[in-house]
């Protein structure tokens, strides 16, 4: 018990506010100088590329590199990192054509060197930045992305179901380095799509003796069976997932390239051509090599590993059930623990199946008495205490803080532990313990039992399951809890076949809750969403299939459209305040705690990595930090929460 004082203590002294944690470069937030902008004049090279017969460093650059700003010292090239695969979308991350800045909010130019957006909102223009190059050395052109569009995205053998948010889209080439995107109606925040994901452009030089398009489709089936594969579009696939040993030597924009793959390490080397320099002229990324192994799915192997310092870096499949124990390990000077916060408006959403089938079930949860009643029914603050240190927010789901749309109203609506009120909203429903087993039956007496299945992964979701099915059972909701792994979870909620669920409900900032507010409309289906799959697929064809919503879901569905599509900056706020209004008053999910700690852990050698970042999909972790500048100390002490 003192032990646990003790850290509980310890965690609590973390807990200082922003504004005095983060002392962000302010270059994070705006787009980033250019070498002549910088006044560079001079590059220089990691040691290790010095006997490859490379062309200079200055014409393996694009003209007038970026200058990326290192959070605290600009560092030196060399160095081996050792982390799981789970982490290396972390410690290199995606270079898109656009991106984002540390705020979650400004779109910054990346790949591009400018990019603008028709008045009508329906075209995109990219131009990108001259001289820029694979990792191969080939010219990265329009001809990329076109690639991508036509032949990937578009092309019907590999992509049979369209994106909505670019579906009646094409694309023009202008020249080699400017191309624009073009919608028949209005897509002004096609802009964000861009910048958050990743997989845009492919190098059409490598992928064109893989692809009917542009090579006669005897040969490519000949090449596709050589390699093992059953179809081009799987060996395509599976190239692009950089998942199969012959991915080595695929040329990629990346800091790092594949260098060799086993089970049980994927070991790769720094891009010669990438394309990024720091203020002194150095070409990023500071790190030589990378090895990682392929642990991801043993988090207490990898928690281990990160307590000891075996690990530089570790984040993806730590828990925050996991900072005591790696800060015990942090005492031995061979690591140094951050607590980031995670970005999700709550770690566990609970997701109400609208579209069961069981009359019944479907009455009960689109009563919204019953929906009440079961959100009050959870103690989040001691949640909180028990689970998250005291260190989360007891909250509802809703868009994060730093958010246009944040409205502190409605993300605490219903939080308030009020197991009476909860009792007497049931009583009012009818739903009593009939035959005295501490438990409620439906008001004809018939037995009510409640399945919750769920995949346990990335957020404390099984601990917070066992507290919130006590919570229930003490206002007589028989609730059992079912943990499934991940291709049963997929193919059960697409199948609509699961009572509830649960996700941790990220998607909640500027970057992707104007495309993608899933947790207030049905619009799309996926493995992780299991509330109301048939009126998303009444939404997404027209009525063809699925089922008609009821009026109020059609509203939601009607302003998910306006706030995507309207170039009118006031009406989509507007549009959005309206939607998470509806969301809140109906309470579609119920959310428990968010904005938790999440433990990053960085060895005693790895320099740069900031102390107080947001962790989450939606800014893609690390993006906006630049790991490229992040390196190694090999004879430096560790560092002290920086």
């Amino acid at each position: 018990m003192k032990i646990r004082i003790a850290l509980v203590c310890m965690l609590a002294s973390l807990a200082v506010s922003a504004d005095q944690q983060r002392s962000w470069p302010n270059e994070w937030f705006a787009p980033a100088v250019t070498a002549s902008e910088a006044g560079i004049e001079r590059f220089s090279q990691s040691p290790m590329l010095d006997d490859l017969d490379l062309p200079p460093v200055e014409d393996r650059l694009p003209d007038d590199p970026m200058v990326l700003k290192p959070y605290r010292s600009v560092g030196r090239h060399g160095g081996r990192a050792i982390i799981t695969l789970g982490d290396s979308w972390q410690f290199f991350n995606w270079e898109p054509s656009l991106t984002f800045a540390a705020d979650m909010r400004t779109l910054l130019p990346n790949l591009a060197e400018s990019w603008s957006v028709s008045a009508d909102g329906r075209t995109t223009t990219i131009v990108l930045r001259r001289g820029t190059r694979w990792s191969d050395g080939h010219p990265l052109t329009s001809d990329d992305f076109i690639f991508t569009f036509d032949h990937i995205w578009m092309d019907p053998e590999m992509s049979p179901v369209t994106s909505r948010l670019i579906r009646g889209g094409r694309i023009e080439k202008v020249d080699d380095l400017t191309f624009r995107y073009v919608f028949a109606e209005p897509n002004p925040l096609f802009v964000n799509f861009l910048a958050q994901r990743h997989d845009f452009a492919d190098p059409l030089h490598y992928y064109r003796h893989l692809h009917p398009a542009f090579t006669a489709r005897k040969l490519v089936e000949e090449r596709v069976e050589e390699a093992g594969f059953i179809t081009w579009m799987a060996m395509i696939g599976a190239l692009r997932g950089g998942i199969i040993e012959e991915a080595v030597g695929l040329p990629t924009l990346r800091a790092y390239r594949l260098l060799s793959r086993t089970p049980t390490m994927v070991r790769f080397e720094r891009n010669p051509y990438y394309p990024k320099i720091d203020p002194e002229g150095r070409q990023l990324p500071y790190i030589d090599y990378i090895d990682a192994e392929a642990i991801v799915d043993n988090a207490e192997v990898v928690t281990a590993k990160a307590a000891t310092g075996q690990l530089d870096f570790a984040a993806y499949t730590l828990r925050t059930q996991d900072i005591p124990l790696l800060k015990l390990g942090e005492s031995t000077g061979l690591v140094t623990v951050h607590v980031w916060n995670r970005l999700h408006a709550s770690d566990v959403a609970i997701q109400f199946n609208y579209n069961y089938d069981d009359p019944k079930l479907r009455a009960l949860y689109w009563d919204l008495r019953f929906r009440k009643a079961l959100s009050h029914a959870i103690n989040r603050d001691e949640m909180n205490d028990i689970i998250y240190f005291g260190r989360g927010q007891p909250r509802q789901v809703s868009v994060h803080p730093s958010s246009i749309w944040y409205d502190e109203k409605l993300a605490f609506a219903h939080t308030r532990y009020d197991p009476g009120y909860a009792n007497e909203l049931l009583d009012d429903m009818g739903l009593e313990d009939v035959n005295g087993d501490g438990t409620r039956e439906y008001a004809d007496g018939t037995p009510l039992i409640i399945t919750m299945e769920y995949l346990d992964f990335e957020t404390p979701k099984g601990i917070s399951m066992e507290l919130i099915s006590n919570y229930w059972r003490r206002v007589g909701i028989d609730l059992r809890i079912k943990l499934v792994d991940r291709s049963l979870q997929s193919a059960r909620a697409q199948a609509g076949e699961m009572q509830m669920s649960l996700w941790h409900a990220d998607r909640v900032t500027d970057i992707l809750f104007p495309l993608t507010p899933d947790w207030w409309v049905p619009r799309t289906t996926g493995w992780w969403a299991s509330m109301w799959n048939d009126w998303a697929r009444y939404y997404q064809t027209g009525g063809r299939i699925g089922e008609e919503p009821p009026p109020i879901i059609k509203r939601a569905q009607f302003l998910t459209d306006e706030m995507r599509t309207t170039t009118d900056p006031a009406y989509r706020l507007q549009a959005g305040r309206e939607l998470l209004q509806i969301g809140a008053d109906n309470l579609w999910t119920i959310g428990t705690v968010g904005l938790a700690p999440h433990p990053v852990v960085v060895s005693k050698r790895l320099r740069n990595v900031i102390p107080d970042g947001i962790w989450g999909w939606d800014n893609r972790w690390t993006l906006a930090y630049h790991p490229a500048t992040w390196w190694l100390d090999e004879h430096g002490a560790a560092e002290a929460n920086d």
